[in-house]
């Protein structure tokens, strides 16, 4: 059994086409939508191929019309871009955002493995860093190996005791200093942090397309290419 594990996908359909894996099944950790061009399209792909998926924040935010509760340097692009994403998402497909559970449990080979976008106490909205002390109170939660997490963007394996946290980073806005998009993958017992190069000009191109400001669009722009925070007007 080979499982492809994505997170964070943020309407990059670019990232997404361009994941160069064959596998079982396709497993998604949440935030479909908001800051990219494409989030229907995204939608639509996770809706005809994933196996199992959780709901993000951005995923809640434009299901249910709430705050995705963003970091400061995030959240103005995160507010434009909710405008842009609800006027071009169907109702069916807020719906299919509005549905997707908060959390899953799956029985993998043996292993049982537990998913939720933040972390279990706080599935949407709380931010934990990789080596966060709250990483260990996290997983005394679930009764579960292997907890599998998005939401951070920074991709890390980390054993604590005799369970395993894994986090995939993000597919299609990727915080590691590169532009990389991020994925792992499960293959026969072994779990795996992968990353591949993606034409991301193309998603660039598109972002510079919309009808947002243009200070938004250069910030989205700088995530992308840079794979970290929006550089500061000057820098």
């Amino acid at each position: 059994m080979k499982i492809v594990i994505i997170s964070d996908l943020h309407g990059n359909l670019e990232a997404l086409s361009a994941l160069p894996e064959e596998y079982d099944e396709l497993w998604v950790l949440g935030d479909l939508v908001n800051y990219g061009p494409d989030p229907a399209e995204v939608v639509e792909f996770v809706r005809a191929r994933a196996s199992v998926m959780v709901r993000g924040n951005h995923d809640h935010a434009i299901g249910f019309g709430e705050d995705p509760r963003c970091s400061p340097p995030f959240r103005e692009m995160a507010e434009v871009m909710m405008q842009y994403t609800n006027s071009v998402l169907s109702d069916s497909q807020k719906q299919f955002l509005r549905d997707l559970p908060l959390t899953a449990e799956r029985d993998l080979e043996g292993v049982r493995v537990s998913l939720c976008h933040a972390a279990p106490s706080d599935p949407l909205f709380v931010y934990c860093l990789p080596g966060s002390d709250r990483r260990i109170r996290e997983i005394e939660l679930v009764n579960s190996n292997i907890l599998l997490v998005g939401h951070t963007h920074l991709p890390f394996i980390r054993q604590i005791g005799t369970k395993k946290i894994v986090n995939p980073g993000s597919l299609g806005q990727p915080k590691t200093g590169r532009p990389s998009a991020c994925y792992a993958v499960w293959d026969e017992g072994r779990i795996e942090l992968r990353s591949f190069e993606y034409p991301f000009e193309e998603t660039i191109r598109k972002i510079d397309a919309l009808p947002i400001a243009a200070g938004i669009k250069s910030s989205l722009a700088d995530v992308l290419r840079h794979g970290g925070l929006p550089r500061a007007e000057g820098d």
